[in-house]
């Protein structure tokens, strides 16, 4: 356990580089792929995300450790890939139509992949209807639009309504998110969830993956 809370505080501090040499060690010592990502890297990872919703780590610390979690998942990622490890959900994540900010959907992707969620990010200015595409293609459990502008919001309600219309939407939940973006809006427009940051996303993605319920 000694080991796994060094990797905490190493993953907390953003330094890539100890934390691919701790992930080794623990590796060579006979730690398994799974206890090193579960009870290092992604408890790690819960704690930053409570850390960044109180106000006690800012974005670009969390950012440094995100990297640094990335890294240190190539390292595992052979053995994970191999069936040792299952990912908690997947999700299809993307800055909705006719907006191109991404900063705060990219550190959502992050923070969710290093919680242990497969994610399929489709980047900026996605349309409706490749919404749908990918998650016909992808059978996700969530989708995530993002929205930073006040004109781009309601494509949110739009990409609803074409999961909504597409027969799509049974098994899978949609979140939401970004600066002009509320709860009462995510109610009005028919979303499951909506989260404030990105530590906030993960856990109410790990909560809609858990409980498949509606959260309000």
């Amino acid at each position: 356990m000694s080991d796994m809370n060094e990797m905490i505080k190493t993953l907390m501090t953003g330094d890539a580089e100890k934390l691919q040499i701790l992930v080794k060690e623990a590796l060579d010592c006979g730690a398994s792929a799974g206890a090193i990502l579960n009870e290092g890297l992604i408890k790690g990872m819960d704690i930053i995300g409570g850390k960044m919703e109180t106000g006690e780590m800012f974005i670009p610390e969390v950012l440094y450790s995100a990297r640094a979690m990335g890294l240190a998942l190539e390292i595992l990622r052979p053995m994970l890939a191999a069936g040792e490890v299952s990912a908690s959900g997947k999700v299809v994540i993307g800055t909705v139509k006719g907006d191109v900010h991404d900063i705060g959907k990219n550190l959502v992707s992050m923070m969710l992949e290093s919680s242990g969620f497969e994610v399929h990010d489709l980047g900026v200015d996605v349309s409706p209807e490749k919404f749908v595409a990918a998650v016909k293609e992808n059978s996700p459990d969530l989708v995530g639009l993002s929205a930073l502008l006040t004109t781009t919001t309601h494509m949110m309600q739009e990409t609803i309504k074409a999961i909504d219309e597409s027969g799509l939407r049974t098994g899978v939940k949609i979140l939401i998110g970004g600066a002009p973006v509320t709860q009462s809006f995510a109610d009005q427009i028919g979303a499951d969830a909506y989260a404030p940051d990105a530590g906030a996303a993960v856990k109410v993605a790990k909560a809609l993956k858990k409980d498949g319920s509606k959260m309000n």
